[in-house]
């Protein structure tokens, strides 16, 4: 299989190395990009796109999304009637994307993030692929954590708010507990490793239960204990549960608007065409 990799950043470098984690060939990959000082081992690193080679079998827009009217003409060529494009591109709906690369076999807007590098990333899909290009997207994906296909595209906005950048919103999570340990008292440095530690115990163990993570708080706590009260401040108002619905919300509707912005971008390049 020929992977054809536009882009190596954050996000496209993290699932070329869950792949090659993984075990995947790194013959298989061409990575695309002319600011990228180097590549894995065994990984093929160029400026700009082969010349003069068969189409790709799997295509990777790995690139920024504003970047699409000018990228489609590089990577067009690399496409061929098999091949099965993935997009990482956030906000760039399916429509422009077939758009820009009407031959594709299939076309898959994929919604990850960084653990796809150690395989445990959460990853929407959403694209036309049917039959064997599913399949292939299913396999693709598995070495990079649990894929969920979307019924509905204007999902994705929101998908992309919890799962794409739900780790950041974790990690200031982390910091505040951390924090606010700190401002308590206990030194800084200490109160990271701990804050750290316990978080990654809590979701081992809520991956690994087949309770809700509601359930197990509840299972946690005492009437009247320790983390009932804590537990009682978190709660109160609604306040936790109001933060992080304004949180998804204000993530989710910037989501929309790049889409809005993506499309609009998509038909002044193709009328400019």
């Amino acid at each position: 299989m020929r992977i054809f990799q536009f882009g190596c950043g954050n996000m496209g470098g993290a699932m070329l190395a869950g792949w090659l984690a993984k075990g995947f060939d790194p013959a298989s990959f061409t990575v695309i990009d002319p600011w990228l000082d180097a590549a894995p081992d065994g990984v093929r690193l160029v400026a700009a796109a082969p010349v003069g080679e068969p189409p790709a079998d799997v295509v990777l827009l790995g690139f920024k999304p504003h970047q699409l009217p000018v990228a489609a003409a590089a990577v067009g060529p690399t496409i061929g009637a098999h091949t099965l494009v993935l997009s990482i591109l956030a906000g760039v709906d399916l429509a422009t994307l077939r758009a820009a690369f009407p031959g594709a076999q299939a076309i898959v807007r994929v919604m990850p993030n960084l653990a796809a590098a150690l395989g445990k990333s959460p990853i929407a899909l959403f694209g036309d692929a049917t039959g064997a290009a599913r399949a292939q997207t299913a396999a693709l994906m598995a070495p990079l954590g649990a894929a969920e296909w979307l019924d509905r595209e204007s999902d994705m906005d929101l998908v992309t708010a919890l799962a794409g950048s739900g780790p950041a919103f974790v990690y200031r999570v982390i910091d505040a507990l951390a924090g606010g340990a700190a401002a308590l008292g206990l030194p800084r440095d200490q109160a990271d490793r701990l804050a750290l530690a316990m978080v990654e115990g809590a979701s081992l163990l809520a991956a690994a239960s087949p309770h809700s993570p509601a359930e197990l708080a509840r299972r946690v706590a005492s009437p009247g204990g320790v983390t009932q009260i804590g537990l009682d401040v978190l709660d109160a108002d609604d306040r936790l549960a109001r933060l992080m619905e304004d949180t998804l919300r204000g993530a989710r509707d910037r989501s929309a608007a790049m889409t809005a912005e993506a499309v609009a971008r998509a038909r002044e390049g193709a009328g400019g065409a």
